[in-house]
């Protein structure tokens, strides 16, 4: 297995670890079990150096790991959304639009609402001649 491989399964098994209400209890504990402990370390600065490296480590990994998930749920998001459009009677103009400039995003955008701006006043229309039929 390679290296990338068995690095997607480590970052998957890890962001489902760490997002699991277990997890946030063991969370809730430490961070309990360190208050409670407080006193008897005279909240030393020692006692709160432990708790701060402790969470800016958990913390430092945890952000790599989720952005690492992240990204390839967006990306196969992506692709199946572009396999829909492809096999549909949608405008392939909108495969790979996450690749635009902000610009050509909004620009498209524009378009859209315009169209469905269109639809809208169509629908209203159809609506008001069914009402003005049936009176």
């Amino acid at each position: 297995m390679t290296i990338e491989k068995s690095f997607i399964r480590f970052a998957n098994a890890t962001a489902r670890l760490a997002g699991s209400p277990a997890a946030f209890v063991a969370a809730v504990l430490i961070v309990l079990a360190w208050g409670v402990s407080g006193p008897f370390f005279g909240y030393s600065e020692t006692w709160q150096l432990v708790i701060n490296t402790g969470t800016t480590i958990v913390t430092f990994l945890m952000v790599f790991l989720i952005q690492n998930t992240q990204n390839r749920d967006g990306f196969a998001l992506q692709t199946k959304l572009d396999e829909l459009i492809r096999s549909s009677n949608a405008e392939n103009i909108f495969m790979g639009i996450e690749k635009l400039t902000d610009k050509e995003l909004e620009e498209l955008h524009d378009r859209c609402e315009m169209s469905a701006k269109q639809s809208h006043a169509l629908l209203s229309k159809a609506r008001s001649e069914r009402e003005r039929r049936r009176k």
